[in-house]
């Protein structure tokens, strides 16, 4: 399952992400690819918000990982674009993130190669003329359940 979207500014951005977040459970794994700055971080912001943090949201680009305790759910927010080998995945104890009870979202998922498993939701922006263009891929039955719930009217 694929769906495609315009996002015209930053607000539109965050509430694609609370959009989302309205199917995302513990033990899934949603990855963000895009160019710097096309609001990766944003959106995960606004998965956050969806999911009930209040707090501030930082871009984990210089400690990697980011973690925030939303009821019940542990969510750990990874921004790989600073890791310098993909063997620093076996080496750093990142696997161990990867629990049932987690969420995890992570930036850059291309720079850990192979060690990652399999993404449930995978998160595509792009910089259009005006805006960014998301495009969502479900790779499992969580994840196609994901987008079915973000695609469904809120109310």
């Amino acid at each position: 399952m694929t769906l495609h979207e315009t996002l015209n500014d930053s607000e539109a951005t965050l509430e694609a992400g609370a959009r989302l977040a309205r199917g995302l459970q513990a033990g899934m794994v949603l990855t963000l690819s895009g160019d710097l700055g096309v609001g990766k971080t944003t959106l995960v912001r606004g998965v956050l918000r969806g999911l009930g943090w209040t707090g501030p949201v930082k871009s984990p680009t210089y400690t990697l990982v980011e973690h925030y305790a939303v009821s019940s759910l542990y969510f750990y927010h990874f921004d790989f674009y600073r890791l310098a080998d993909r063997d620093e995945w076996e080496t750093s104890g990142f696997s161990d993130y990867f629990r049932p009870d987690s969420l995890c979202a992570i930036e850059w998922p291309d720079r850990v190669g192979t060690h990652l498993r399999v993404r449930d939701v995978e998160v595509a922006l792009a910089h259009l003329e005006r805006g960014r263009a998301l495009e969502l891929l479900a790779h499992s039955a969580a994840g196609a359940a994901c987008l079915t719930a973000f695609a469904r009217p809120s109310g």
